[in-house]
Protein backbone atom coordinates (compact mmCIF):
# COMPACT_ATOMS: atom_id res chain seq x y z
CA UNK A 1 0.00 0.00 0.00
CA UNK A 2 1.38 3.41 -0.99
CA UNK A 3 1.77 6.04 1.72
CA UNK A 4 0.84 9.62 0.81
CA UNK A 5 1.91 12.76 2.66
CA UNK A 6 -1.13 14.70 3.79
CA UNK A 7 -1.17 18.20 2.32
CA UNK A 8 -2.01 20.78 4.99
CA UNK A 9 -1.49 23.92 2.90
CA UNK A 10 -0.94 25.04 -0.67
CA UNK A 11 1.51 27.55 -2.12
CA UNK A 12 0.10 29.97 -4.69
CA UNK A 13 2.31 31.12 -7.57
CA UNK A 14 2.61 34.68 -8.84
CA UNK A 15 3.26 36.05 -12.30
CA UNK A 16 6.81 37.20 -11.49
CA UNK A 17 9.00 35.43 -8.92
CA UNK A 18 11.89 37.84 -8.44
CA UNK A 19 13.19 41.29 -9.18
CA UNK A 20 11.70 44.72 -8.77
CA UNK A 21 9.09 44.15 -11.47
CA UNK A 22 7.31 41.63 -9.26
CA UNK A 23 5.70 44.63 -7.53
CA UNK A 24 4.10 45.77 -10.81
CA UNK A 25 1.62 42.89 -10.90
CA UNK A 26 0.09 43.51 -7.44
CA UNK A 27 -0.03 47.26 -8.12
CA UNK A 28 -1.79 46.65 -11.44
CA UNK A 29 -4.24 44.28 -9.74
CA UNK A 30 -4.81 46.79 -6.94
CA UNK A 31 -5.60 49.62 -9.37
CA UNK A 32 -8.07 47.45 -11.27
CA UNK A 33 -9.60 46.33 -7.98
CA UNK A 34 -10.09 49.88 -6.70
CA UNK A 35 -11.52 51.01 -10.06
CA UNK A 36 -13.91 48.05 -10.03
CA UNK A 37 -15.05 48.81 -6.49
CA UNK A 38 -15.59 52.49 -7.31
CA UNK A 39 -17.54 51.83 -10.52
CA UNK A 40 -19.77 49.13 -9.08
CA UNK A 41 -20.46 50.88 -5.77
CA UNK A 42 -21.43 54.05 -7.64
CA UNK A 43 -23.92 52.04 -9.68
CA UNK A 44 -25.34 50.34 -6.58
CA UNK A 45 -25.77 53.72 -4.88
CA UNK A 46 -27.28 55.43 -7.92
CA UNK A 47 -29.75 52.63 -8.72
CA UNK A 48 -30.79 52.41 -5.07
CA UNK A 49 -31.49 56.07 -4.32
CA UNK A 50 -32.71 57.31 -7.73
CA UNK A 51 -36.41 56.51 -8.04
CA UNK A 52 -36.23 56.77 -11.83
CA UNK A 53 -33.93 53.72 -11.90
CA UNK A 54 -36.29 51.41 -10.01
CA UNK A 55 -37.01 49.27 -13.08
CA UNK A 56 -36.24 45.59 -13.86
CA UNK A 57 -33.20 46.49 -15.98
CA UNK A 58 -31.56 48.51 -13.21
CA UNK A 59 -32.64 45.97 -10.60
CA UNK A 60 -30.47 43.38 -12.36
CA UNK A 61 -27.69 45.90 -12.97
CA UNK A 62 -27.58 46.58 -9.23
CA UNK A 63 -27.48 42.86 -8.49
CA UNK A 64 -24.69 42.38 -11.03
CA UNK A 65 -22.67 45.22 -9.51
CA UNK A 66 -22.98 43.76 -6.00
CA UNK A 67 -21.98 40.35 -7.33
CA UNK A 68 -18.98 41.80 -9.19
CA UNK A 69 -17.70 43.47 -6.02
CA UNK A 70 -17.86 40.09 -4.26
CA UNK A 71 -16.41 38.23 -7.24
CA UNK A 72 -13.25 40.31 -7.62
CA UNK A 73 -12.80 40.50 -3.83
CA UNK A 74 -12.44 36.72 -3.61
CA UNK A 75 -9.14 36.63 -5.51
CA UNK A 76 -7.47 40.02 -6.00
CA UNK A 77 -6.86 41.27 -2.41
CA UNK A 78 -5.33 37.94 -1.38
CA UNK A 79 -3.18 37.84 -4.53
CA UNK A 80 -1.89 41.37 -3.89
CA UNK A 81 -1.05 40.64 -0.25
CA UNK A 82 0.71 37.40 -1.19
CA UNK A 83 2.83 39.15 -3.81
CA UNK A 84 3.78 42.10 -1.62
CA UNK A 85 4.59 40.02 1.48
CA UNK A 86 6.01 37.08 -0.48
CA UNK A 87 3.92 34.78 1.71
CA UNK A 88 2.07 32.53 -0.73
CA UNK A 89 0.76 29.91 1.68
CA UNK A 90 -2.97 29.22 1.88
CA UNK A 91 -4.61 26.62 4.10
CA UNK A 92 -6.64 23.76 2.69
CA UNK A 93 -9.78 25.28 4.21
CA UNK A 94 -8.91 28.68 2.73
CA UNK A 95 -8.29 27.10 -0.66
CA UNK A 96 -11.65 25.28 -0.51
CA UNK A 97 -13.43 28.51 0.43
CA UNK A 98 -11.79 30.36 -2.46
CA UNK A 99 -12.76 27.67 -4.96
CA UNK A 100 -16.33 27.63 -3.66
CA UNK A 101 -16.69 31.42 -3.89
CA UNK A 102 -15.08 31.73 -7.33
CA UNK A 103 -17.34 29.03 -8.79
CA UNK A 104 -20.38 30.48 -7.03
CA UNK A 105 -19.79 34.02 -8.29
CA UNK A 106 -18.98 32.89 -11.84
CA UNK A 107 -22.11 30.70 -11.97
CA UNK A 108 -24.42 33.44 -10.68
CA UNK A 109 -22.76 35.96 -13.02
CA UNK A 110 -23.62 33.75 -15.99
CA UNK A 111 -27.25 33.53 -14.90
CA UNK A 112 -27.51 37.28 -14.28
CA UNK A 113 -26.03 38.08 -17.71
CA UNK A 114 -28.49 35.65 -19.29
CA UNK A 115 -31.48 37.23 -17.56
CA UNK A 116 -30.25 40.71 -18.48
CA UNK A 117 -30.00 39.71 -22.14
CA UNK A 118 -33.54 38.37 -21.86
CA UNK A 119 -34.64 41.66 -20.30
CA UNK A 120 -33.24 43.63 -23.23
CA UNK A 121 -34.88 41.23 -25.70
CA UNK A 122 -38.31 41.73 -24.14
CA UNK A 123 -37.84 45.51 -23.88
CA UNK A 124 -36.88 45.88 -27.55
CA UNK A 125 -38.79 43.08 -29.27
CA UNK A 126 -41.92 42.89 -27.07
CA UNK A 127 -42.21 46.35 -25.49
CA UNK A 128 -45.97 46.16 -24.90
CA UNK A 129 -45.62 42.94 -22.89
CA UNK A 130 -42.55 44.12 -20.96
CA UNK A 131 -44.40 45.12 -17.74
CA UNK A 132 -46.18 41.76 -17.70
CA UNK A 133 -43.17 39.52 -18.44
CA UNK A 134 -40.53 41.40 -16.44
CA UNK A 135 -42.67 42.03 -13.38
CA UNK A 136 -41.31 42.47 -9.86
CA UNK A 137 -42.14 38.92 -8.81
CA UNK A 138 -40.25 37.48 -11.78
CA UNK A 139 -37.19 39.61 -11.00
CA UNK A 140 -37.10 38.61 -7.33
CA UNK A 141 -37.65 34.90 -7.96
CA UNK A 142 -35.07 34.84 -10.75
CA UNK A 143 -32.51 36.40 -8.43
CA UNK A 144 -33.31 34.01 -5.58
CA UNK A 145 -33.14 30.94 -7.84
CA UNK A 146 -29.78 32.11 -9.22
CA UNK A 147 -28.31 32.68 -5.76
CA UNK A 148 -29.62 29.46 -4.19
CA UNK A 149 -28.82 27.17 -7.12
CA UNK A 150 -25.32 28.66 -7.12
CA UNK A 151 -24.80 27.31 -3.60
CA UNK A 152 -25.62 23.78 -4.77
CA UNK A 153 -23.51 24.10 -7.93
CA UNK A 154 -20.44 25.47 -6.13
CA UNK A 155 -20.81 23.03 -3.25
CA UNK A 156 -20.96 20.07 -5.63
CA UNK A 157 -17.75 21.03 -7.46
CA UNK A 158 -15.88 21.99 -4.29
CA UNK A 159 -16.83 18.79 -2.48
CA UNK A 160 -15.97 16.66 -5.50
CA UNK A 161 -12.52 18.30 -5.67
CA UNK A 162 -11.56 17.98 -2.01
CA UNK A 163 -12.53 14.32 -1.74
CA UNK A 164 -9.31 13.68 -3.71
CA UNK A 165 -5.88 12.98 -2.26
CA UNK A 166 -3.06 15.40 -3.07
CA UNK A 167 0.46 14.02 -3.24
CA UNK A 168 2.17 15.39 -6.35
CA UNK A 169 3.08 18.75 -4.84
CA UNK A 170 1.48 21.57 -2.87
CA UNK A 171 2.44 24.29 -5.37
CA UNK A 172 -0.61 25.68 -7.19
CA UNK A 173 0.42 27.24 -10.50
CA UNK A 174 -2.16 30.01 -10.24
CA UNK A 175 -2.56 33.25 -8.27
CA UNK A 176 -5.66 31.79 -6.59
CA UNK A 177 -7.02 28.32 -5.90
CA UNK A 178 -8.94 26.83 -8.81
CA UNK A 179 -10.06 23.32 -9.68
CA UNK A 180 -7.82 22.63 -12.75
CA UNK A 181 -4.68 23.53 -10.81
CA UNK A 182 -5.62 21.24 -7.92
CA UNK A 183 -6.50 18.33 -10.21
CA UNK A 184 -2.91 18.45 -11.50
CA UNK A 185 -1.70 17.89 -7.93
CA UNK A 186 -3.99 14.97 -7.18
CA UNK A 187 -2.77 11.38 -6.93
CA UNK A 188 -6.37 10.11 -7.18
CA UNK A 189 -8.33 9.25 -10.28
CA UNK A 190 -9.71 12.54 -11.58
CA UNK A 191 -11.81 11.20 -14.46
CA UNK A 192 -15.11 11.79 -12.63
CA UNK A 193 -14.03 15.34 -11.81
CA UNK A 194 -13.34 16.16 -15.46
CA UNK A 195 -16.58 14.48 -16.48
CA UNK A 196 -18.53 16.63 -14.02
CA UNK A 197 -16.72 19.76 -15.22
CA UNK A 198 -17.48 18.92 -18.85
CA UNK A 199 -21.18 18.17 -18.27
CA UNK A 200 -21.71 21.26 -16.12
CA UNK A 201 -19.84 23.44 -18.64
CA UNK A 202 -22.02 22.21 -21.49
CA UNK A 203 -25.27 22.55 -19.54
CA UNK A 204 -24.64 25.79 -17.63
CA UNK A 205 -22.10 27.76 -19.68
CA UNK A 206 -23.25 26.45 -23.06
CA UNK A 207 -26.92 26.86 -22.17
CA UNK A 208 -26.49 30.42 -20.90
CA UNK A 209 -24.37 31.40 -23.89
CA UNK A 210 -26.96 29.95 -26.29
CA UNK A 211 -29.79 31.89 -24.62
CA UNK A 212 -27.75 35.10 -24.64
CA UNK A 213 -26.86 34.74 -28.33
CA UNK A 214 -30.48 33.94 -29.25
CA UNK A 215 -31.67 37.02 -27.35
CA UNK A 216 -29.23 39.27 -29.21
CA UNK A 217 -30.06 37.68 -32.58
CA UNK A 218 -33.71 38.62 -32.03
CA UNK A 219 -32.64 42.07 -30.85
CA UNK A 220 -30.49 42.63 -33.96
CA UNK A 221 -33.34 41.46 -36.20
CA UNK A 222 -35.68 43.99 -34.61
CA UNK A 223 -33.11 46.80 -34.50
CA UNK A 224 -32.52 46.51 -38.26
CA UNK A 225 -35.97 48.07 -38.71
CA UNK A 226 -35.03 51.11 -36.62
CA UNK A 227 -33.78 54.43 -38.07
CA UNK A 228 -30.05 54.51 -38.82
CA UNK A 229 -29.11 56.60 -35.79
CA UNK A 230 -30.95 54.40 -33.28
CA UNK A 231 -29.69 51.29 -35.04
CA UNK A 232 -26.07 52.37 -34.64
CA UNK A 233 -26.61 53.19 -30.97
CA UNK A 234 -28.13 49.76 -30.33
CA UNK A 235 -25.31 47.94 -32.13
CA UNK A 236 -22.64 49.93 -30.27
CA UNK A 237 -24.25 48.84 -27.00
CA UNK A 238 -24.95 45.19 -27.77
CA UNK A 239 -21.70 44.22 -29.50
CA UNK A 240 -19.46 45.03 -26.48
CA UNK A 241 -21.82 43.02 -24.27
CA UNK A 242 -21.46 39.99 -26.52
CA UNK A 243 -17.67 40.37 -26.66
CA UNK A 244 -17.34 40.47 -22.85
CA UNK A 245 -19.64 37.46 -22.43
CA UNK A 246 -17.72 35.57 -25.12
CA UNK A 247 -14.34 36.29 -23.53
CA UNK A 248 -15.75 35.34 -20.12
CA UNK A 249 -17.10 32.03 -21.43
CA UNK A 250 -14.22 31.04 -23.73
CA UNK A 251 -11.49 31.65 -21.16
CA UNK A 252 -13.35 29.65 -18.49
CA UNK A 253 -14.01 26.85 -20.96
CA UNK A 254 -10.37 26.69 -22.05
CA UNK A 255 -8.90 26.74 -18.53
CA UNK A 256 -11.36 24.26 -17.04
CA UNK A 257 -11.79 21.83 -19.93
CA UNK A 258 -8.29 21.52 -21.35
CA UNK A 259 -6.38 18.25 -20.71
CA UNK A 260 -4.81 18.01 -17.26
CA UNK A 261 -1.15 18.49 -18.15
CA UNK A 262 1.08 20.06 -15.53
CA UNK A 263 2.63 23.29 -16.72
CA UNK A 264 4.44 26.12 -15.00
CA UNK A 265 3.78 28.71 -17.70
CA UNK A 266 1.81 31.85 -16.97
CA UNK A 267 -0.68 31.15 -19.76
CA UNK A 268 -3.42 29.88 -17.47
CA UNK A 269 -2.85 32.72 -15.01
CA UNK A 270 -3.20 35.30 -17.78
CA UNK A 271 -6.35 33.64 -19.10
CA UNK A 272 -7.82 33.44 -15.60
CA UNK A 273 -7.56 37.23 -15.36
CA UNK A 274 -10.07 37.43 -18.22
CA UNK A 275 -12.76 35.62 -16.25
CA UNK A 276 -12.01 36.73 -12.67
CA UNK A 277 -10.92 40.37 -13.02
CA UNK A 278 -11.83 41.75 -16.46
CA UNK A 279 -15.64 41.14 -16.36
CA UNK A 280 -16.20 42.86 -12.98
CA UNK A 281 -13.99 45.72 -14.20
CA UNK A 282 -15.75 46.18 -17.56
CA UNK A 283 -19.36 45.46 -16.60
CA UNK A 284 -19.98 48.87 -14.95
CA UNK A 285 -18.61 50.62 -18.03
CA UNK A 286 -20.44 48.59 -20.66
CA UNK A 287 -23.78 48.03 -18.91
CA UNK A 288 -24.25 51.19 -16.91
CA UNK A 289 -21.82 54.08 -17.12
CA UNK A 290 -22.45 54.51 -20.87
CA UNK A 291 -26.14 54.96 -20.06
CA UNK A 292 -27.31 58.58 -19.82
CA UNK A 293 -29.78 57.88 -17.01
CA UNK A 294 -27.14 56.12 -14.93
CA UNK A 295 -24.53 58.80 -15.60
CA UNK A 296 -26.98 61.48 -14.49
CA UNK A 297 -27.84 59.51 -11.34
CA UNK A 298 -24.14 58.97 -10.57
CA UNK A 299 -23.51 62.69 -11.09
CA UNK A 300 -26.23 63.50 -8.54
CA UNK A 301 -24.74 61.03 -6.07
CA UNK A 302 -21.29 62.61 -6.41
CA UNK A 303 -22.69 66.16 -6.09
CA UNK A 304 -24.60 65.22 -2.95
CA UNK A 305 -21.54 63.47 -1.51
CA UNK A 306 -19.13 66.36 -2.06
CA UNK A 307 -21.68 69.01 -1.04
CA UNK A 308 -21.87 67.41 2.40
CA UNK A 309 -18.10 67.70 2.89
Amino acid sequence: MTNYTMVTEFLLMGFVKRGEIRFLQPMFFLLMYLATLLGNLLIVTATTFDQNLHTPMYFFLRNLSILDVCYISVTVPNACINSLTDNRAISVAGCAAQIFLVIYCAYVEFLFLTVMARDRYVAICQPLRYPVIMNHQFCVWTTLVSLLSGLIYAGLHTGNTFRLSFCQSNVVHQFFCDIPSLLMLSCSDTFNNFLLLFISAVVVCGGCFFLIIMSYIHIFSTVRKFPTRERGKAFSTCVPHILVVSVFLLTIAYVYLKPSVASETTQDMILSVFYTIVPPFLNPILYSLRNKQVKEAVRKVLINFFSQK
